[in-house]
């Protein structure tokens, strides 16, 4: 009996550190996926403006910058949840 009790002290000790590595891996996980997700759409939308609209290049260029920079942010704030133990 002392040996179920003894192992069951164990895995009640031992659940929250799994399930926080999980959920840190799960969130960066989804957030990654997120992100590369839209920097994907902002490249090719970007692509399409620029095909149907080439003097605006310069534009459409630094628009897309800033949505790629904004869109990768997301995932930074997500690495910093995952490893800061929250």
């Amino acid at each position: 009996m002392e040996l179920i009790t003894a192992a069951s002290e164990v895995a009640a000790t031992a659940a929250p550190v799994v399930a926080s590595g999980v959920n840190g891996s799960l969130t960066l996980g989804v957030a990654g996926a997120g992100a590369a997700v839209a920097i994907g759409m902002i490249g090719g939308k970007a692509v399409e403006a620029v095909g149907r609209n080439p003097g605006a290049y310069g534009n459409i260029m630094t628009l897309g910058i800033i949505g790629m920079a904004l869109a990768e942010a997301i995932a930074i704030y997500a690495l910093i949840i995952a490893f800061g133990g929250r």
